[in-house]
Parts: C-alpha cells; sequence; structure tokens
C-alpha cells in the first residue's frame, strides 16, 4: 500500500497499522481523488518545532506539518506528526488519544487534499470533514 508509517525521535508504535491504512485510503477515495504515496511520520514536540521553524518560518509547537507533493487528482504527501501534542490536545478536548490522534493524521490529509484551516469559515469546514472521516474509522472496525 502506498501510505506508510515512521518515526523519528520518537518510541511510538501505530498500533492497527493496516486498517489504519484502508482508513485513509478510503477516505481519500470518498473524496474523489487517488492515494498516492503517503508517509506519516511520528515524532516530538521538539523535532516538529524545529521543522515548522527550518521550513515554514514558525516559531512554535503544533501538532501536525503536511509536504504536499500532490500531482493532480493523486494525493501524495509527508505528514509529520508530534505525538506529544496529540496526547495534550486530547486531555484539552476531553478525546481519547487514539482518536485525537485519528482526527490529526486525517487533518494532515484534508491539507493535502486542499483544504485549509486559516480561517473560521475554512476551520468549520475541516472540523466537518475530520468528524466525517472520523465515522468512516468507526464503521470499519
Amino acid at each position: 500500500m502506498p501510505v506508510t508509517f515512521h518515526t523519528e525521535k520518537s518510541q511510538f508504535n501505530l498500533r492497527q497499522k493496516l486498517l489504519h491504512k484502508q482508513w485513509i485510503k478510503q477516505w481519500i477515495d470518498s473524496q474523489d481523488a487517488v492515494c498516492g504515496k503517503l508517509s506519516f511520520i511520528f515524532t516530538t514536540n521538539k523535532h516538529l518545532k524545529l521543522i515548522n521553524q527550518k521550513y515554514l518560518n514558525h516559531n512554535y509547537y503544533t501538532d501536525v506539518i503536511s509536504f504536499d507533493y500532490s500531482e493532480g487528482l493523486q494525493i501524495s504527501g509527508d505528514i509529520f506528526i508530534s505525538i506529544e501534542q496529540v496526547e495534550i490536545n486530547a486531555g484539552t478536548y476531553g478525546a481519547e488519544e487514539d482518536e485525537e490522534l485519528r482526527r490529526v493524521m486525517v487533518h494532515g490529509v484534508n491539507h493535502l487534499l486542499g483544504y485549509g484551516d486559516g480561517n473560521e469559515e475554512e476551520l468549520g469546514i475541516m472540523r466537518q470533514m475530520e468528524n466525517d472521516a472520523l465515522h468512516l474509522w468507526l464503521n470499519m472496525v
């Protein structure tokens, strides 16, 4: 499958890898796009902040950064996720860590699909898409 999972500076190990791959592919298919090569890289807050500084000139922590290599409708990219920030988010929003991780994963994919979150309208669309993708997950398990 074109979806892969890696770690950098982290000991995190994603459970149910095959199911996550199928879920991401189905989500992309449901958006009338094709799943190309997607790499999810799970890392630390410190490492993701360094990436944020180096490539985006942002000096703050974040939960996800997507690097888009898509061509047309073929969705490809590298999605870096801070596992530490996902844990913090889960506590802040009262969510299960696994659910918050999936929300952040699909958030990164949605950016590759061309969706933003720079204003309230975009953020509302992004949240609805995340919720739809999480419902897709629940239908698969």
